[in-house]
């Protein structure tokens, strides 16, 4: 199992920044764990904004590309992500998740774990 627990939501003004946690543990956070931050705004689908792999590399998705930063932290058995979000827009409103997928070498399909996640709201 792989926990993950987001924190650090709230309100911002348009243009302003907001940094939010995600703490991953468990027994079965490894090596091959990707953990990545998704959002799912009203009555749209969920969609992925960035992913870390194991070895550090950040990607992130064009629609935050340039505003958007993911530092991480590690120690021992558990991983902290960040996501520092700068120059926010009203269309940054959603629920912020974070998401591991699990998949050590001979696994046909890797296993999903999500966290509860933590609402973000930009005004205008």
């Amino acid at each position: 199992q792989v926990r993950l627990v987001e924190s650090g939501g709230g309100s911002v003004s348009s243009g302003g920044s907001l940094k939010l946690s995600c703490v991953a543990s468990g027994p079965s956070l490894n090596q091959y764990c990707t953990i990545s931050w998704y959002r799912q705004a009203a009555e749209k689908a969920r969609e992925p904004i960035s992913s870390i792999m194991y070895d550090g590399t950040p990607t992130a998705a064009y629609s935050v590309e340039g505003r958007f930063t993911f530092p991480e932290d590690r120690e021992d058995a558990k991983r902290t992500l960040y996501l520092q979000m700068n120059d926010q827009k009203s269309d940054d409103t959603a629920k912020y998740y974070c998401r591991a997928a699990c998949k050590p070498p001979g696994w046909i399909t890797a296993e999903i774990y999500w966290g509860q996640g933590t609402r973000v709201t930009v005004s205008p």
